[in-house]
């Protein structure tokens, strides 16, 4: 399996366009690399790709990437697209996918219904991007020779559709992982997840690779830093430090480990940063957009 970092933050990119925190100026100066919206593309062939969520930067990210240009008139060496959730920055990219090149669209019937809700999406013509549901636990060909799985994460229904009452650690077809197999090694893609349990270990007990969520450092960072007025875990996202964070939760996962879908407020952007300094003494990498990956 071949991988491409297509976008390595969280909603917003870094720098996010309204704001002025550290890593946003840092960014915006040239001193930190910037970053689109999380995305992840997979090969196995170099010629047929998948991608791993539509973020809303889909088209710059595409035109960054030399192997998923078109080698003719109209053309696309993208075969599928694949939503763990209806973030709006794992979403929105679809509609700049509505130029009539055939791809399949796989989502879980939940992701599906939250397009479908949303007449804007009918853009991206049915009749050339073939909608396919998935089910949770059953193995469907991503590629010709690449299979995937997707299983529920606990999480959230996106921001949009939030009421006056939110659980955020649902467990169902809203937010799933994602597990591929080429018939020789396994890696996992979790953009989104709310918390590490005994059940989430067992599944991604086989891992080669994993790329998990990122989002927070720790659970007060927008509320400290003044950004937000949420907890990571309110946002459905488990932080990576703490006892209870996912570098503890995960420390028992013997595969190669990156950190993807990081917001701007994470001090990990920082190379120098001491935060990024013990992820990495732990094993993890940090994403960055247009990083490749063997397996």
């Amino acid at each position: 399996m071949r991988f491409i970092v297509l976008g390595a933050a969280a909603g917003g990119g870094l720098p996010q366009w309204n704001c002025g925190c550290a890593n946003c100026n840092d960014a915006r100066s040239g001193l930190i690399p910037a970053a689109t919206q999380s995305s992840l593309a997979v090969s196995v062939d170099g010629k047929s790709w998948a991608v791993l969520n539509a973020s809303p930067d889909i088209r710059m990210q595409m035109q960054a990437v030399s192997p998923l240009g078109p080698i003719a008139l109209r053309h696309s060496p993208v075969a599928s697209v694949l939503l763990t959730n209806g973030d709006i920055d794992h979403v929105a990219g679809l509609l700049s996918l509505r130029e009539q090149t055939p791809f399949q669209l796989f989502a879980t019937g939940d992701i599906h219904a939250v397009l479908a809700e949303n007449r804007i999406f009918d853009a991206v013509n049915r009749d050339v991007v073939s909608r396919r549901p998935i089910t949770l636990g059953a193995a469907f060909a991503l590629l010709d020779t690449l299979q995937a799985t997707v299983f529920p994460v606990p999480g959230k229904v996106p921001l949009y559709m939030e009421g006056d009452s939110v659980q955020t650690d649902l467990v169902g077809e809203q937010t799933v992982g994602v597990r591929l197999d080429d018939g020789e090694r396994v890696a996992y893609y979790i953009p989104g997840c709310a918390l590490v349990d005994d059940g989430l270990r067992a599944i991604i007990a086989d891992a080669d690779m994993l790329f998990f969520d990122g989002t927070l450092w720790d659970d007060q960072e927008m509320i400290r830093s003044g950004t937000g007025i949420k907890t990571g875990r309110r946002m459905g996202h488990i932080p990576m430090s703490g006892p209870d964070g996912s570098i503890a939760e995960l420390a028992d996962v013997m595969c190669r480990k990156t950190f993807i879908h990081m917001n701007n407020t994470n001090p990990v952007w920082q190379p120098n940063s001491p935060e990024r300094a013990f992820a990495e003494a732990q094993g993890w990498k940090i994403a960055q957009d247009g990083q490749e990956l063997s397996l």
